[in-house]
């Protein structure tokens, strides 16, 4: 399916490009997108790739990992059924939603992308996609997301009195599409159609020999489980978590007290004057967003407080704790940062190929043109046809979506209806055809079976729940 999308929004932008005289657009946009994908994402994502992939190694040989996998394994079960008891990719896909969830995409990335290295060694069949490769796909291009920091600083920088007011409407949106999209994934993967095909005599003798001897699997999927510690040891993690916690509350201090004051605020007091009159509109509607919002406020400020925190407790915390098992930590490390910089060079096909196609469609005019076309038929279906360039470009780009998302948020003004169930819409998916490219680029798959169709079915299900809960909440 991929390639006739692929081929389709090539062909696309050359025929709309030449009607509309904006061919030197389309070439600049091929050219552009090509120099971008290498020198904006793939190298700056090299040293990302290397962070974390080195904590990631540190983590299997201290045994988070198995701790991480043997709590989650119970709930992942049924949506990875291939995967063995214990293996070292559930522990990574958890580390991967767990990353995204918090709006760390530098970290969720590299962890999706070990779990998908992870997913390839337990394939016979190079080049095409698992049913667990499908799944995690549809998980992370459905965007389950808490919090997205970046949209709240658009709506910050734009003097919103309310800039987190779409996080409570952008959270079920995102549940609603993550919900689709594994629906869609596990009902797509018993289609004939996508059904997964039989490795051939060949392939299957590769994998065996790669494998190793059978009687030895089950050593070879068990990861390492952490040792006994002293007391001495255990106290020291003590006084980590201990120190985190601190930090923690310390960024609370405001909410808190702020929560408190809002909640005395808008209790009845006995004293009140019964006869005070409250028909004044206009004070009624500059109080309204405290009223409604107070636990918003503080749970926003819990999930920036997480976000801020979450990056300097895992590098800090997972060395520490190999450290305590006995592992060497810097070599370990070193280890595994070797695989950033080659991951980061082999998606860069990938990468380059989606990026061309969608660069040279959106300088042709091709989001504009889809506007065009759909806007009276959104007209009769209630759906508000200044969000549409938003709802197309979406599973296209993510830095695209955020320039229209700013441009929304200025013409209609930061806490208008528009601007907030944009807001939504933009914090209920993720770059679709994006995750795909480094996800699969990463492991040489160039058959992607029904990952493409879960991942824009669930894009549709959190456009359409955007809108919906937006209009119930803010309209």
């Amino acid at each position: 399916m991929l390639n006739y999308i692929w081929l389709g929004l090539i062909l696309a932008a050359v025929v709309i490009g030449g009607a509309t005289g904006r061919m030197e657009e389309v070439t600049g946009g091929a050219l552009d997108s090509a120099r971008m994908a290498v020198m904006n994402i793939a190298l700056p994502l090299a040293g990302v790739m290397a962070l974390w992939l080195g904590i990631m190694k540190l983590a299997e040989k201290s045994g988070i990992i198995y701790l991480i996998a043997a709590a989650i394994r119970p709930a992942l079960g049924k949506l990875f059924p291939d995967i063995p008891r214990e293996h070292p990719a559930l522990g990574a896909i958890v580390m991967n939603i767990a990353a995204n969830m918090l709006g760390l995409g530098n970290a969720a990335t590299p962890f999706g992308i070990k779990a998908m290295r992870y997913l390839d060694q337990l394939s016979p069949t190079p080049g095409v996609a698992t049913n667990a490769m499908c799944t995690l796909l549809a998980i992370n291009t459905s965007s389950v997301q808490l919090v997205s920091l970046t949209t709240v600083g658009i709506f910050v920088a734009a003097g919103s009195a309310m800039p987190t007011a779409f996080i409570g409407t952008a959270l079920v949106a995102t549940i609603c599409s993550t919900t689709v999209g594994i629906i869609a994934v596990k009902t797509l993967e018993k289609l004939p159609v996508f059904r997964m095909p039989a490795p051939t005599e060949a392939e299957m003798e590769k994998f065996r020999a790669e494998a190793g001897d059978p009687a030895d699997d089950e050593a070879a999927l068990t990861m390492a489980r952490p040792g006994p510690m002293a007391w001495w040891k255990k106290g020291v993690l003590i006084l980590f978590f201990a120190g985190f916690g601190f930090l923690f509350a310390s960024e609370l201090h405001f909410p808190l007290q702020f929560w408190s004051e809002t909640v005395e605020n808008i209790m009845p007091h006995e004293n009140r004057d019964d006869d005070v009159d409250n028909t004044n509109e206009a004070a009624e509607a500059a109080h309204s967003e405290e009223r409604r919002n107070p636990a918003l406020q503080v749970f926003s400020t819990v999930m920036e407080a997480m976000a801020l925190l979450a990056i300097p407790f895992l590098v800090g915390f997972f060395p520490l704790f190999a450290s305590l098992q006995g592992v060497k930590v810097y070599e370990e490390f070193v280890e595994g940062a070797k695989e950033g910089f080659q991951v980061a060079v082999r998606i860069i096909p990938y990468l380059v190929a989606i990026l061309i196609a969608i660069g040279m469609f959106r300088e042709a005019g091709g989001i504009e043109l889809l506007g065009v076309i759909l806007g009276p038929f959104l007209l009769m279906v209630g759906f508000p046809v200044d969000l549409l360039p938003i709802a197309i470009m979406r599973p296209l780009s993510g830095s695209g979506t955020l320039g229209l998302l700013g441009d929304v948020v200025a013409t209609h003004g930061p806490d208008s209806f528009t601007a907030r169930a944009a807001g939504t819409m933009a914090g209920s998916t993720e770059t679709t055809f994006y995750v795909l490219a480094v996800y699969f680029g990463a492991v040489g798959v160039h058959r992607t079976r029904h990952a493409v169709p879960a991942g824009l079915l669930a894009d549709l299900a959190g456009v359409i729940a955007a809108v919906t809960v937006a209009t119930i909440v803010f309209a």
